[in-house]
């Protein structure tokens, strides 16, 4: 995965708020993926500028944080990308974690890469 300087995602984000350009328009200009764009814009919308900032480290989410989230998904219209910008995380592990819980099984504390 391209990864992208805070500064470029900020001067994309005020592009789009402060212009009539879609995420489609900016898209062809950046030469980055329109949904990319989109996340970008919807974190800053929901966090700040802290959205666009890159992690310095792998995160671990506890049994108790994947339940809010899925208990949040659960109980809002909200999409999975939108649960997933709301909590700052993946929308993969958002779907990971809703079939986990639906599968009957335990949500582990996660502390490696593919851990539920």
């Amino acid at each position: 995965m391209t990864k992208y300087k805070s500064e470029l995602k900020a001067q994309i984000v005020h592009e789009y708020l402060s212009t009539s350009q879609s995420t489609n328009d900016l898209s062809k200009k950046y030469q980055i993926n329109g949904r990319r764009i989109a996340e970008w814009v919807q974190g800053y919308q929901l966090r700040g500028i802290n959205a666009l900032e890159k992690r310095r480290h792998k995160r671990i989410f506890t049994a108790d944080f994947k339940l809010n989230v899925i208990d949040y998904y659960q109980t809002h219209e909200d999409s999975t990308a939108e649960v997933a910008a709301r909590f700052n995380i993946l929308t993969a592990q958002v779907s990971r974690w809703r079939l986990t819980c639906e599968a009957g099984k335990k949500l582990s504390v996660q502390n490696r890469v593919g851990d539920n």
